[in-house]
């Protein structure tokens, strides 16, 4: 795949008109055989509705962008059908079947445009974002992303190979996009960052790889102080793609990485891997490169943000919530030498965090 046709794939690149709220009722009354309030929330990409019934029932309704491809909705509810069989205690969303049984079907809206729509059980809980969880709860959210490599691990799809912007496997095919960064500092740290990327490239590819969820960030994760797993729900597969297993975890930790950089940038992070390695295991090699792939994700953001923040302006403050803090944390991990970063998880430092994260629960 090109490198343009990268960033146009999943319809990230592909301008549309939203459905009006009535219109869209209209049809997930017609095929579901469902009514009520729908509330309209945030998304990058698409149409997406939380539909709550007269019942009291809730669901999600997503109605595509015009230019999204039915493999990769193939992919997504397949991918969740198998979940709710390997693993049904897993809290992520199931599939809502149509009235004549569909997982998903088309409709052309009152635009003119093709929407596929599909419904999803709703998860209830607190987003992530909007909380600051303790090291315990990291270690919780650790433990759900190995719970769920290890239920994807047996599924395959004809469409699981797609290339994706976001899987940072394909971070070299980006590098058309610097022209586009006007501040000559950024570009310069994002240059030197690609970089760094290709020192480590050849390792990766001997990762191990499988079909993963790809988008483990706290958007994409509800939880509840209350219940003992913490984790109440993991929503949006819409980046699922076969990737390295080690590119998944980076995604997660990313989120934790301390915002104004520093020396101890990756602490937090540590609680979270202790979880993960309390479920399933890293190799000493996929442990090197695990730093490398948390600045890599924030490189991709950084380009892939601002690419689309000038394709949709009106849409600019959701597609660059979480890049900003990106260039400190990067100008940070620039600032040490590469082997020193490679050794940031090393299986001795890992086994140490997993322990002392341990004897504290107990």
């Amino acid at each position: 795949m090109s490198s343009t046709n990268l960033l146009c794939a999943g319809g990230l690149a592909t301008p549309f008109r939203s459905i009006p709220a009535d219109e869209a009722l209209a049809v997930l009354e017609t095929h579901y055989g469902l009514t009520g309030t729908l509330q309209r929330l945030d998304t990058e990409k698409d149409d997406t509705f939380r539909l709550a019934t007269p019942r009291g029932e809730r669901f999600i309704a997503k109605f595509s962008n015009p230019d999204e491809d039915p493999a990769e909705l193939s992919l997504q509810t397949d991918l969740l059908e198998h979940l709710a069989r390997v693993d049904p205690g897993l809290p992520v969303p199931r599939v809502v079947r149509s009235r004549d049984s569909n997982g998903f079907f088309t409709v052309t809206d009152s635009h003119g445009q093709p929407r596929m729509v599909r419904m999803l059980t709703y998860l209830e809980g607190t987003p992530l974002d909007r909380i600051d969880p303790t090291p315990e709860e990291r270690f919780r959210l650790g433990a759900t992303l190995a719970r769920l490599r290890l239920a994807m691990a047996g599924f395959s799809h004809p469409h699981e190979a797609r290339e994706i912007a976001w899987d940072v496997q394909h971070l070299p095919k980006l590098a058309f996009l610097l022209d586009g960064v006007t501040d000559p500092d950024h570009r310069a740290m994002l240059t030197e960052g690609m970089a760094r990327f290709r020192q480590i490239e050849g390792k990766l590819r001997t990762c191990r790889r499988q079909v993963l969820h790809n988008d483990f960030n706290r958007s994409n994760v509800v939880v509840d102080r209350s219940d003992p797993a913490f984790v109440t729900g993991v929503i949006d597969f819409g980046d699922a793609v076969r990737t390295h297993i080690v590119i998944d975890l980076s995604t997660a930790l990313l989120a934790y990485l301390e915002p104004e950089g520093g020396p101890a940038m990756f602490d937090r992070g540590r609680d979270l891997l202790a979880g993960y390695l309390s479920v399933a295991d890293l190799t000493p090699d996929e442990l090197e490169v695990l730093p490398h792939l948390v600045m890599a994700r924030v490189i991709a953001r950084a380009l892939i943000t601002t690419w689309r923040a000038r394709q949709f302006p009106d849409n600019e403050p959701y597609i660059m919530r979480n890049t900003h803090q990106g260039w400190q944390q990067l100008r940070q991990f620039l600032s040490l030498p590469p082997d020193q970063i490679s050794r940031t998880f090393a299986p001795d430092a890992a086994s140490q965090a997993a322990r002392k994260t341990e004897e504290a629960r107990i």
